[in-house]
């Protein structure tokens, strides 16, 4: 029954994001601190990437992150449950001249077992919350080993059941928000472009334990922890000296304990054994 619930909440997912798909970018283009995030997931990704790798890309959404990799000069395969978004990318790495570099499939992540292009690749990389949008997180991280060439690597951007500084949002009345990743057991409704989906957060320790026969960890970040999330808009243009000295503080403990377990976000990395 669970994953019949769950086939459904994948339609309304990628409903709503098909109808976004012509927007998104320009929603989130001039916003400071989503570009903060994305250097700082990509810089991360790269560390792990070896020259000409392979990549399999989960939620690859309008195909930003794909085009950043091709024009390091990896190869990607970008994959994604919406056709609004994989139309969208496709324009996009046509545009770029990128086509020889980046290829992409229609696909869920909870049915990876349906993929064409089954690599074995490299890396694997999901950004910003993707996972989130299913309750079958476990069944998306058992599909991942046999996808993964020996000393494979993932790379998966979660939100986690703490945020800080959502929790902060109390002192400022809007108890909903502040509270809504705390009693998130069964999933947290979510409404995007008129459509109504669930979320579920997710702590590092679900994913290592789900993993730990078949990986190693190789670390975890926190991010937005001490950076406020990229939803309080406009925070790094009327603030830009605080701004800078929380990017700085964030650099430094974004591995140290308990900063790397409290951001908007986590960024995990795990290597096939």
């Amino acid at each position: 029954m669970e994953a019949i619930v769950d086939r459904g909440n994948e339609y309304y997912a990628a409903k709503a994001f098909t109808a976004q798909s012509g927007v998104f970018d320009s929603i989130y283009a001039a916003n400071t601190i989503v570009a903060y995030k994305r250097d700082r997931v990509r810089t991360h990704v790269l560390r792990y990437l070896k020259p000409g790798g392979n990549i399999l890309e989960l939620n690859s959404g309008t195909g930003d992150d794909a085009v950043f990799f091709a024009e390091q000069g990896f190869h990607i395969h970008a994959t994604d449950v919406s056709p609004g978004m994989q139309q969208q990318l496709q324009q996009k790495v046509k545009y770029c001249n990128m086509e020889h570099l980046v290829s992409n499939e229609l696909c869920s992540f909870t049915q990876l077992h349906l993929l064409k292009n089954r690599g074995p690749f490299d890396h694997i990389f999901s950004n910003f919350a993707g996972l989130n949008c299913t309750g079958e997180l476990d069944t998306v991280l058992s599909s991942l080993p046999q996808l993964l060439k020996p000393g494979g690597v993932i790379t998966l951007v979660i939100l986690p059941k703490f945020c800080l500084w959502e929790s902060l949002l109390i002192f400022k009345g809007k108890f909903k928000t502040a509270t809504r990743r705390w009693f998130s057991k069964y999933g947290v409704k979510a409404h995007v472009e008129g459509t109504w989906f669930t979320c579920w957060y997710y702590n590092p320790s679900h994913v290592i334990n789900a993993v730990k026969a078949e990986f190693d960890l190789l670390g975890v970040e926190g991010l937005c922890t001490l950076v406020p999330p990229s939803y309080i808009e406009g925070f790094a243009e009327k603030y830009p000296r605080i701004y800078t000295l929380l990017k700085k503080a964030e650099d430094k403990f974004k591995t140290s304990w308990p900063w790397k377990f409290i951001g908007d976000y986590y960024i995990i990395t795990l290597q096939k054994k």
